[in-house]
């Protein structure tokens, strides 16, 4: 048996580069960027009006002229009109390129305009106003996403706007989730008393898919051969195998045997923790990563958060690895010599702290009392009692904050 920190370690020390590959970008989202994008011109591309309304030449403003004639109108994405009279004025929307004449936009607000002819009604005019500058932003050849991020909408809009319709992006494993044991029945099958219905593949299948990685989904029932079939099929096509089910003491748990037999080196098996201590993790020779959790729905669910995402994030060289800490919102007793992960509700209190609350449930079968929890705190081993105000780290499964 290891502890948390040394199966972490283990874990961390199997993170590998699967490579990149080419997408188009409105199907990146969610993906990490591989390489840095660049403006392709200045952004924004010309001097771009902020405001409905007119554009002057602020000289002549300053020298006292009030009334303008009308020269033209000018809508976003028009060729721009120039002026060429001091007493002229064109009138312009928002996201018009400014014409090279004029230097200023009076907003419609503070403009009377009267059979072609515009009268500026206020005397707050500043040079410039109004106006979003060429190249303010970026210049061209300027870096606009930096390789390494995880790509959101944010993302997306800029590789639309610099022309990218193809991005590279880190590739992700193959991934299948396989599921064991004669208990469990399909989800649209009436279970008897004594099955129940699979659901920790559609769980882990649902956490993948808002990390961008889709997985095929197997099943496994308690038939040794069989269990051998799927598994040696698995290593061939798979970069990892999440299993859960079939790891711990029971006559019908053949997940450790069969994978030695197929010689996946395990490189361990149990840790000390609650949820979750039947653990197993190994490798085969091709470096195929088998993660085989425990079956009970709470501790698949915990693995997954605590030592699989981790190492996806790790894997992806991906920039949004962060630790989250919460203070214990009260009094808690833990006396078994392990590790125990709680399940906590999070709030936000008036000095901006988070504050996780005990949110225990009935062990690691009791997956309905996810639906109120937001997070794990990890409460460390060696130590029984844990006090309210205490900081700990946190595994957030929801959106907290």
């Amino acid at each position: 048996m290891v502890t948390v920190a040394e199966a972490e370690k283990i874990i961390e020390s199997q993170a590998r580069d699967y490579g990149t590959e080419l997408v188009p970008f409105e199907q990146s989202l969610g993906r990490v960027l591989a390489e840095d994008l660049f403006a392709d011109r200045d952004l924004p591309p010309c001097n771009r009006v902020t405001m409905d309304g007119i554009a002057i030449r602020f000289n002549s403003f300053e020298r006292g002229i009030l009334v303008y004639k009308v020269k033209a109108i000018i809508a976003a994405g028009d060729v721009p009109t120039d002026i060429t009279d001091e007493d002229e004025c064109v009138e312009i929307m928002t996201g018009a390129a400014l014409p090279d004449s004029a230097d200023t936009i009076i907003r419609y607000e503070d403009v009377e305009i009267v059979n072609g002819i515009a009268t500026i009604v206020a005397n707050d005019i500043r040079k410039g106003q109004n106006l979003h500058l060429k190249g303010r932003d970026k210049k061209q050849g300027d870096i606009v996403a930096k390789a390494g991020q995880v790509i959101g909408p944010a993302v997306v809009s800029m590789a639309a706007s610099v022309g990218k319709s193809e991005l590279w992006v880190k590739k992700l494993p193959r991934v299948v989730i396989i599921t064991t044991g004669d208990e469990l029945v399909d989800v649209r099958d009436q279970p008897t008393p004594h099955q129940v219905r699979r659901s920790n593949n559609y769980t882990i299948k649902a956490v993948l898919a808002q990390f961008a990685l889709q997985a095929d989904m197997l099943h496994i029932p308690d038939d040794l051969e069989i269990t051998r079939k799927i598994i040696k099929e698995s290593l061939k096509y798979y970069d990892v195998l999440l299993m859960s089910g079939g790891v711990s003491m029971g006559k019908f748990d053949y997940v450790p045997r069969v994978l030695e037999e197929l010689g996946v080196t395990k490189l361990f098996h149990k840790v000390q923790q609650r949820p979750g201590k039947p653990f197993w993790f190994g490798k085969d020779e091709r470096g195929v990563l088998v993660f085989a959790f425990p079956g009970n729905p709470v501790s698949t669910f915990l693995c997954l958060h605590r030592y699989f995402l981790p190492w996806l994030m790790e894997s992806k060289v991906e920039s949004r690895k962060s630790e989250v800490y919460a203070v214990l919102g009260e009094d808690v007793t833990f006396s078994a010599p392990m590790q125990y992960f709680m399940q906590v509700r999070v709030g936000v209190n008036e000095q901006g702290q988070l504050i996780a609350t005990p949110d225990e449930g009935n062990g690691s079968g009791d997956f309905a009392n996810l639906l109120d929890s937001d997070a794990f705190m990890e409460l460390p081993m060696g130590k029984i009692d844990f006090k309210k105000g205490e900081v700990f780290r946190i595994w957030p499964f929801k959106k907290i904050g």
